[in-house]
């Protein structure tokens, strides 16, 4: 019974380090975003977007290392802890791979998330024509199993 309540108090523990993380997160963005212009903050979009991401990552792969690292752990939540974070490095590779594909292809830049059921691709560009759209898709359906209906892709400026 200790063990299970020990495992509860690291789970708690780590949900509440993300969230504080992520409310000083949005907290110190936005004391930055008020004391610079909105053009500085809108030419900086993809590498903050790219910072946070790997922070909030971060983050998970330490919780998921406290849990296959902790003594009291059983061998079923190592197990789902290694699960995790080995979907985790995976979808880092795949968006990196898809990224400098989306990137080759022309594009200034851009940011591919994947998720379980979609992938969100944001462009750095005014706007799409349909060759470009198709280009980003074929580079997608290439590199992961998704529909089309579960491709987003976002123009931003």
């Amino acid at each position: 019974m200790l063990k299970k309540r020990t495992k509860i108090i690291i789970l708690v523990a780590m949900v509440l380090l993300l969230g504080v993380t992520g409310y000083l997160n949005i907290a110190l963005n936005n004391n930055v975003a008020n004391q610079t212009s909105g053009t500085v903050t809108q030419m900086n979009y993809f590498d903050t977007y790219r910072e946070d991401r790997q922070s909030t990552r971060d983050q998970e792969l330490l919780y998921y290392d406290a849990i296959i690292n902790s003594d009291s752990s059983s061998q079923e939540s190592i197990d789902a802890a290694e699960s995790k974070k080995l979907e985790i490095i995976n979808a880092m590779e795949s968006e990196l791979v898809m990224e400098g594909l989306i990137k080759a292809k022309g594009f200034e830049d851009a940011i591919v998330t994947n998720s379980a059921t979609n992938i969100n691709v944001i462009v750095k560009c005014a706007s799409l024509e349909s060759s470009q759209v198709a280009q980003i898709v074929e580079i997608v359906k290439q590199q992961t199993s998704k529909s089309l209906e579960n491709i987003k892709i976002i123009p931003v400026e």
